[in-house]
């Protein structure tokens, strides 16, 4: 097979789909790697680097675009990408198609087949290949909260972890998740007063029983929301329906009670947001203010530590592009059912649930896709 990726290009985007290392395994595979010049760069990686792997450089996304049997990105691909894409091309990615119509009825309309990393699944209910990202993103969550919460950048001036005598920055984190709880470490880790809201009563004893005194836990009703919200310094949303939009879980009503420039990290913005009034922002334009609230959501925050989030991504796709690849599609699906949970559009169809339900259209299911 013929195994592309190309440069992304979402502003501020610097991480990329295939390391060096991933084209040699798939060179070894037996198949032919073509990476678009430059690619890698804004990961450290140079044109070197792939063709010392093997892979073959191409000058330009619709070169690779026009000759790979199958795309493997980061990011959604933007409208000029869609365009380019083919019936029968397989594009690998990330895609948050529920809160996107506008790309969802593109990829409908390549007759691609869609496979997305964020609803790939594993044995033990996870979803492996979102977790690595979730993990770099709640570990930064905090680390853009507490520069938001700067004075200069429009915050309340307060330091996370306080000095003798002056208490700590409140944090309440929604969602007990993987970034929820790589954020409250950290945040923690920072010296600041955290709390973990999350639904699952399993989930919070599992956190408990791991952090002890850390952090403290609370059940997610609407009126402990309403409550620790309107007390907390920071916020960080960390709210995850695989393939979903994120529903919203801090109202405009809820903002209108938090201290002026108090900070809300929506770190669920890539599926819509939790926050009513959150909107999708970029690193080059990070933070916004609503009723004296300031608001960071940038949509890929993995991206601003692009070399780290590049390896990690790569470590966990490289399995599944290997099965894709050897196999094809259909029967690599057919065998793993928890790839197959990964499969979103296909031949002009959804086929991925939540998304149909999400944006209000037709969808089939993915075990319907395979006979198609």
């Amino acid at each position: 097979m013929k195994i592309g990726c190309v440069r992304e290009i979402k502003p501020q985007e610097f991480r990329v789909g295939m390391t060096p290392g991933a084209a040699t395994e798939a060179v070894a595979n037996g198949h032919e790697v073509l990476i678009e010049a430059g690619a890698g760069m804004g990961s450290g990686f140079a044109d070197a680097d792939y063709i010392e792997a093997g892979a073959k450089i191409l000058p330009d996304a619709a070169a690779v675009f026009a000759e790979a049997d199958m795309i493997v990105k980061v990011k959604e691909p933007q409208a000029v990408e869609r365009a380019m894409l083919r019936p029968g091309q397989i594009l690998f990615t990330y895609l948050h198609l529920a809160p996107d119509p506008e790309q969802t009825k593109d990829l409908i309309k390549s007759g691609a087949t869609c496979i997305a990393y964020e609803t790939v699944t594993d044995r033990n209910g996870g979803l492996p290949l979102l977790a690595p990202m979730s993990e770099v993103a709640g570990k930064l969550a905090p680390q853009v909260g507490a520069y938001t919460l700067q004075k200069a950048n429009g915050g309340r001036g307060v330091l996370m972890g306080g000095v003798p005598g002056v208490a700590p920055a409140k944090v309440v984190v929604i969602g007990g998740g993987v970034v929820g709880t790589h954020a409250a470490r950290v945040a923690a880790g920072m010296g600041a007063d955290v709390t973990v809201l999350d639904r699952s009563l399993p989930r919070l004893r599992q956190l408990d029983d791991m952090f002890g005194k850390t952090f403290r836990t609370a059940y997610s009703s609407r009126a402990t929301t309403a409550e620790l919200v309107s007390q907390a310094d920071m916020v960080i949303g960390a709210v995850l329906i695989p393939g979903a939009a994120a529903p919203k879980l801090v109202t405009r009503d809820m903002l209108k009670t938090m201290k002026p420039g108090a900070v809300i990290v929506d770190v669920a913005i890539d599926q819509g947001g939790c926050c009513e009034t959150s909107r999708a922002t970029t690193h080059q334009d990070p933070i916004y203010e609503v009723d004296g609230v300031m608001h960071y959501c940038v949509a890929n925050m993995p991206g601003a530590v692009a070399r780290t989030s590049t390896l990690a991504l790569g470590n966990a796709t490289l399995p599944f592009m290997l099965a894709l690849a050897n196999k094809g599609w259909k029967q690599a699906c057919y065998e793993d059912p928890h790839l197959l949970a990964g499969l979103n559009v296909h031949a002009g169809h959804i086929t991925c649930p939540p998304v149909g339900e999400a944006l209000g259209m037709p969808f089939i299911t993915a075990h319907e896709a395979l006979s198609i």
